[in-house]
């Protein structure tokens, strides 16, 4: 009696062939992940421009959102935002940008509207983030649900800005070769005659 028997196992050509096609893919797939590690953000940048839009978010916001500017005569007694009688004396607190030496002309809310720091300085000048940019946006934005919501809108003119009562504040932070960070937060005239 003759019994026939099944070979089991790989011959030495389906092995190599097998070695082959697993190695192709593997170096692909490596190569693939290779890529998307050196094209992704770092994790420090991220975490150092989100902490820079936080901080200058910070920053604008507790600037003073009076009725009238800081400088004027009457920004500690104005009922209301506009000039002349029961408001301001000369300087209604509008929008307008203080320009990007923030530390001499910035003294309210209003100036940091359309502000670039190239490169980002600290409030003081002592330090600077020279790969770093931060681009601020102040724009008028109603707040709140619309039965009890807070309407805000541009100034009339320059000297009546009685519907300009909250401010979205944008503060986006780019660094060179990295995506960017937007940060927002609200103000509004709660203290309308407070100065810090």
């Amino acid at each position: 009696m003759c019994i026939s028997r099944r070979q089991r196992g790989l011959t030495l050509i389906e092995l190599i062939v097998f070695i082959l096609i697993v190695s192709v893919a593997l170096v692909g797939v490596m190569t693939v992940l290779n890529v998307t590690a050196r094209s992704s953000a770092d994790p420090m940048v991220r975490k150092q421009m989100l902490t820079v839009a936080e901080a200058i978010l910070e920053e604008v916001q507790l600037q003073p959102f009076t009725f009238c500017a800081p400088e004027d005569a009457n920004v500690a007694i104005a009922n209301n935002a506009t000039t002349g009688a029961g408001g301001c004396a000369t300087t209604v607190q509008g929008l307008g940008a203080g320009g990007a030496a923030r530390i001499a002309n910035t003294d309210n809310v209003g100036d940091y509207a359309s502000v670039t720091l190239n490169p980002v300085n600290s409030v003081d000048g002592t330090y600077s983030l020279a790969d770093y940019t931060a681009a601020i946006t102040v724009t008028p934005e109603n707040l709140g649900p619309a039965a009890s919501q807070i309407s805000s809108s541009a100034c009339a003119s320059a000297t009546d800005c009685t519907t300009l009562n909250v401010l979205r504040i944008a503060v986006t932070v780019s660094h060179i070769g990295a995506d960017n960070i937007t940060v927002e937060g609200y103000r509004t005239r709660h203290s309308p005659n407070a100065l810090p």
